[in-house]
């Protein structure tokens, strides 16, 4: 390219050599307009690169944090077994995750606008090594109540920064396609974490020990990803806790889509709290590789069927993913996760139902945005995700004190199941408008947020 320009410049030297006085300026912006062009395509070049570079980093850290907060999963029955405590004890060591991770996503998630990107995630980056080291040095469950705390904070905090870049750096714009990424690399790293801690366990020496080893070089790798990144290290900005608000002329739409992702982080909270031990319990599997595997197929099933949802519209991949996840809790509510060939079809079923209905919800929330509400809207959103994550996996540690797991696992499933088609019909209900225009032939939001306001519904 370079050469092209020396070789264009000395041409038009040789042409202002002869030209009359009249062409020298005719000449000279040339030369001025074409030299731009060429500084200017550079710089799109190198900011295209910047760009790329951020997003995998972005993505990278998400997948890794994600993956280090559902590493447990699998070992819970090695736990109890090992510290020797109770059903109840177990679900609040998983629950402690979403209980610390709803508030932390609201007190950080405005944080990478004052502080900066690149301060945020090493925060969280060094937390989630601490939390990574109370579960590699863990005597007893109050390492794994404090280890859970610390993965809180550090997915809490990290989750506004790694989405903001994805968002901010997405080519082209296109805020659609960011939000199916950011999901994806979401529930791609809840997939990986029980999947590789499973293997880890079942194959490698030190079961409880390695899989946080592992994982702690893994965040050695993001802080010096973090270190590369252009974003400064600091913004003129005040920090404030962010408030979830919805305004007034969303508020049905929000409130099913909000249902919806709660009632489809229920089925992946069920699975990865309490399905580990009633395997062991009750279809004698005590191979942590086959219990991770199942696990793991929950959310590998929803990472294939989210890039689904732009083609699907929000509406439909909400009612499509509701009515896989009623199979799913259908057959958990029969069995109670004691039959291994029912459970394995329960989490490939409701696996896809998870993925339409989460990233159909959060399509939806996002498309009818506006611009100055939708980081409190993604915040009340992800709260409900929280919820249906912890929320009912503490109700099944509840019902324990009188009841079998097997059996409470069957009686909270039949009555998320029952629940689902009250969903549904709210998503039918909150989009009787027009319609939100799919996600591959890009969203106007200010354009259906218009079309939404009180006065047009």
């Amino acid at each position: 390219m370079q050469i092209f320009y020396t070789v264009a410049l000395h041409e038009r030297l040789l042409l202002f050599a002869g030209a009359e006085r009249q062409d020298v300026g005719v000449l000279l912006k040339g030369i001025f307009d074409e030299g731009c062009a060429g500084v200017s395509d550079t710089r799109l070049v190198h900011r295209a690169r910047r760009d790329a570079r951020e997003v995998r980093t972005a993505v990278y850290l998400l997948v890794v944090l994600t993956a280090g907060a559902y590493l447990p999963s699998p070992l819970y029955p090695d736990y109890q077994h090992a510290f020797g405590f109770g059903d109840l004890t177990m679900t609040l060591v998983y629950a402690m995750f979403a209980l610390v991770s709803a508030p932390a996503l609201l007190l950080f998630g405005s944080a990478a606008d004052a502080l900066g990107s690149r301060t945020v995630l090493r925060i969280s980056v060094v937390v989630a090594a601490l939390a990574s080291g109370c579960f590699a040095l863990a005597t007893g469950p109050g390492w794994l109540l404090l280890g859970r705390a610390a993965q809180g904070v550090a997915l809490g905090a990290a989750t506004g920064a790694t989405t903001a870049l994805i968002t901010a750096r997405a080519p082209g714009g296109n805020r659609a396609r960011a939000s199916v990424l950011a999901g994806v690399a979401f529930v791609g790293g809840t997939a990986a974490g029980p999947v590789v801690a499973g293997l880890l366990a079942q194959y490698a020496p030190a079961p409880r020990v390695l899989p946080y080893v592992v994982h702690l070089l893994l965040l050695v790798v993001g802080w010096y990803r973090v270190s590369a990144l252009s974003t400064p290290a600091a913004r003129v900005g005040r920090w404030r806790p962010t408030r979830p608000r919805i305004p007034a002329g969303v508020r049905l739409l929000f409130t099913s889509a909000a249902a919806t992702g709660f009632l489809a982080w229920t089925v992946a909270g069920l699975f990865l709290a309490v399905i580990p031990t009633t395997l062991g319990r009750s279809a004698r599997i005590d191979n942590l590789a086959i219990i991770g595997g199942i696990l793991g197929a929950v959310l590998v099933c929803s990472v294939l069927s989210q890039p689904l949802v732009p083609r699907c519209g929000a509406r439909r991949a909400q009612l499509l993913g509701l009515g896989a996840l009623l199979v799913g809790l259908g057959a958990l509510a029969w069995t109670g996760g004691g039959s291994l060939m029912v459970t394995v079809l329960a989490a490939v079923v409701a696996g896809f139902g998870h993925g339409l209905a989460y990233g159909g919800a959060a399509a939806a929330v996002d498309a009818v945005a506006p611009a100055r509400e939708r980081a409190a809207l993604n915040s009340a959103l992800y709260l409900a995700f929280y919820c249906g994550t912890g929320g009912p996996a503490v109700a099944v540690g509840l019902l324990t004190l009188r009841l079998p797991l097997a059996t409470a696992t069957s009686w909270l499933s039949a009555a998320a199941a029952v629940l689902v088609p009250f969903a549904a019909a709210a998503v039918v209900l909150a989009n009787r408008g027009p319609r939100v225009p799919r996600a591959s032939a890009g969203w106007n939001h200010d354009r259906v947020w218009a079309a939404l306001r009180p006065d047009k519904v």
